[in-house]
């Protein structure tokens, strides 16, 4: 109770037992994301799941023993000088206690440094570029959302045969070389014989297709190329041109359902994917389907869970506190600590802050009320069937 209680007054709070409303607290999170830009679509689902996660962790209360959850939403445009600017301004002018954000890569790179600046958490969600967890890391930093080499791990399964050729096609910047880069390390016997990289907006990818085409065409035995791409462009034209003449089959990894929209034409295909609603089996994911559906008529995507895990994270790391929300008493808290999520169990690694996570081979299929070529679950690649490298410099 923030107004001030005398006499009669003070008596009657006294006699309604409601003393303990004087401490009560605001605590106040800070979602700096690309709320608009080119990952816009990405980043709703990321606040949806967010406040979901919140709402799920606090029984619908969003309040952690008295003190009441605030979320507060910044708007880093798509920009890192933005994306930079509203973090320090979330942890100055708004009092943020815990930060979380951003959708891209470059954008999360620009804002680790700020992080450190405040000595305040940020967790991010879900920029995906190892380096955030790599050697642009600090000790301030955790992550929710999976990295590239958990991707590049997971999609190795499926991939990585011997004889096999692959060329891939990727964004020029942080997520698509970072995510290729992890990509080659984890594979172990195919052979990577091109890396192909295009603007973050490529509408026209002919002459690109072109080159992939070149690189594959005159090559033995099994030839694919292997797509990593976000946001904006559909790189999946250049099955228009006809790949299969050469013998070239597309492979992709897991997206957002209107990215798969084009996978549905690739059935059989193969690859590892970070969530499809239809595939982990636990209480919270059936609670976030069901939910999602009654309240936006569509099940939810790929990055509504990793909002939700978000969320989640940041109750259970305060709860294990006893409340308090000092940054170092939430580091001692976070480090190693697991937690229950739409995807099963995350555990933040201590080393350098990732959660280690399930990743989910799948094998597209086709189904006629759906628009979206549906993952259906090969196999489930548990924290223990990947050996994620540890590339901090702590």
């Amino acid at each position: 109770m923030s107004a001030r209680l005398t006499g009669w007054g003070l008596a009657l709070a006294l006699g309604l037992g409601m003393t303990h409303g004087v401490d009560a607290r605001e605590i106040k999170i800070a979602h700096v994301y690309d709320k608009t830009g080119t990952l816009e679509a990405y980043a709703k689902q990321t606040q949806n799941g967010l406040l979901l996660g919140l709402e799920y962790a606090t029984k619908g209360t969003m309040t952690i023993g008295n003190d009441k959850l605030v979320v507060i939403e910044r708007d880093n445009q798509g920009k890192p000088d933005v994306a930079k600017a509203q973090l320090a301004a979330a942890y100055s002018d708004d009092n943020a206690d815990i930060a979380v954000g951003p959708t891209a890569s470059n954008n999360a790179l620009a804002m680790l440094p700020v992080a450190e600046e405040y000595r305040k958490i940020l967790l991010v969600e879900p920029a995906v570029a190892d380096s955030i967890t790599g050697d642009k890391w600090n000790r301030y930093i955790f992550r929710t959302g999976r990295n590239s080499s958990q991707d590049a791990i997971a999609n190795a399964v499926a991939l990585d045969k011997e004889g096999v050729s692959v060329a891939t096609l990727a964004q020029d910047y942080a997520f698509g070389r970072d995510g290729i880069k992890a990509f080659k390390t984890a594979m172990k016997h195919a052979k990577i014989v091109h890396e192909e990289y295009l603007p973050i907006n490529t509408a026209d990818f002919t002459a690109g297709a072109q080159r992939l085409f070149d690189s594959l065409k005159d090559k033995p035995g099994r030839k694919i190329i292997f797509i990593l791409w976000a946001g904006s462009g559909n790189p999946f034209k250049i099955a228009d041109l006809d790949p299969k003449r050469y013998g070239i089959e597309i492979a992709a990894q897991g997206n957002i359902l209107p990215a798969m929209v084009p996978y549905k034409q690739l059935v059989g295909m193969e690859g590892a994917t970070y969530y499809y609603y239809g595939i982990p089996k636990n209480p919270i994911n059936d609670w976030l389907v069901a939910e999602h559906q009654k309240r936006f008529n569509s099940p939810p995507d790929f990055f509504t869970a990793g909002g939700m895990a978000a969320g989640i994270a940041i109750v259970e790391a305060i709860k294990k506190t006893g409340g308090k929300t000092d940054t170092e008493t939430l580091i001692k808290a976070m480090e190693g600590m697991s937690f229950d999520t739409p995807k099963g169990k995350m555990t933040f690694r201590p080393e350098d802050h990732q959660a280690m996570q399930s990743m989910y081979h799948f094998r597209i299929a086709a189904d006629p009320n759906l628009a979206w070529g549906v993952p259906e679950l090969v196999r489930e690649l548990k924290p223990e069937d990947m050996n994620v490298p540890i590339q901090n410099k702590r």
